[in-house]
């Protein structure tokens, strides 16, 4: 299975006996799943539903879904909520004996949420349940849709990785061949090293020397940063080929490769070992960022 990016576009019309509607749904990326849907008032049974079909088609990113409806030859109505406006007149009223305060106006308390209602005009159980599951299929298209046009975005994304994986391999193939890894070359090094500290510190004995003459040999060392990064590349690649929703996993090797590259310059003990590393560095970034998108 390919991968899917996380953000992705879709939109589905639909009508039925004079209504119209169309649903658009937007995905951008996130850490987990994050589904918003967004229905004309009245509809909370439809709002539900459209949130569970959707986060049952999707596994991370922010989803914001939209419904705009348009009922022809009918206009919505527009209702006061009596209790509601009875309610903050009274509060009002108590207020003004504790406030001196200009008495509110007609459109300021209307202006209050929840006094003001527009609903849609009135109609049947059977015509509302025949609206629900014609609007609920034009979901189904929407998310169609957008999950063809993440996968679509995936593939792209998924030949970029693979290009960042290829180069880090051969990066790290310099590194390993590197002639300021051969034993000749740590060797000189670290006698140049241990003739260093040996005139820095005329009194040093033969044991301190031997424990200082193995911890530079140590840190010249970076055979297990070489094969951890090896094992990295190939564990990254089993994850492309595997497909579905690997972002995190991807995510997490990220973080490993990161490890890897900043031990392997700390430890470089040429100029050019270091430049190799750091570019080493900058393209685990770049696939860093890339895997930011992926689902």
């Amino acid at each position: 299975m390919s991968l899917s990016s996380m953000t992705g576009f879709a939109r589905a019309d639909g009508a039925l006996a004079g209504v119209r509607w169309a649903w658009e749904i937007k995905t951008v990326n996130a850490r987990g799943l994050d589904v918003r849907v967004r229905v004309p008032p009245g509809m909370d049974a439809l709002e539900a539903e459209a949130r569970a079909d959707t986060a049952a088609r999707l596994v991370r990113g922010t989803c914001n879904a939209t419904l705009t409806v348009t009922r022809e030859g009918a206009l919505p109505v527009v209702k006061i909520n009596e209790p509601v406006l009875e309610s903050l007149v009274a509060a009002l009223g108590v207020l003004k004996s504790r406030v001196e305060a200009t008495p509110p106006s007609l459109d300021g308390l209307l202006a209050v949420k929840g006094v003001v209602e527009v609903v849609e005009p009135e109609t049947d159980e059977a015509a509302k349940d025949a609206e629900r599951k014609a609007m609920l299929a034009s979901l189904a298209v929407a998310l169609d849709q957008l999950v063809a046009a993440r996968r679509g975005e995936g593939d792209a994304l998924e030949r970029i990785l693979r290009e960042r994986l290829d180069t880090i391999e051969k990066l790290t193939k310099q590194v390993e061949v590197h002639p300021a890894r051969t034993p000749e070359a740590i060797r000189a090094r670290l006698t140049e090293q241990v003739q260093a500290l040996v005139g820095a510190v005329p009194m040093l004995d033969a044991d301190r020397l031997h424990q200082e003459a193995i911890l530079l040999a140590t840190k010249a060392d970076v055979r297990e940063e070489i094969d951890r990064l090896y094992a990295h590349v190939a564990a990254a690649r089993d994850l492309l080929k595997e497909g579905k929703a690997v972002g995190r996993r991807l995510d997490f090797l990220c973080q490993e490769f990161g490890r890897e590259s900043n031990t392997l310059a700390s430890k470089s003990n040429h100029v050019s070992l270091t430049a190799t590393a750091l570019e080493l560095k900058s393209v685990i970034e770049q696939f860093r960022e890339q895997v930011q998108n992926v689902e």
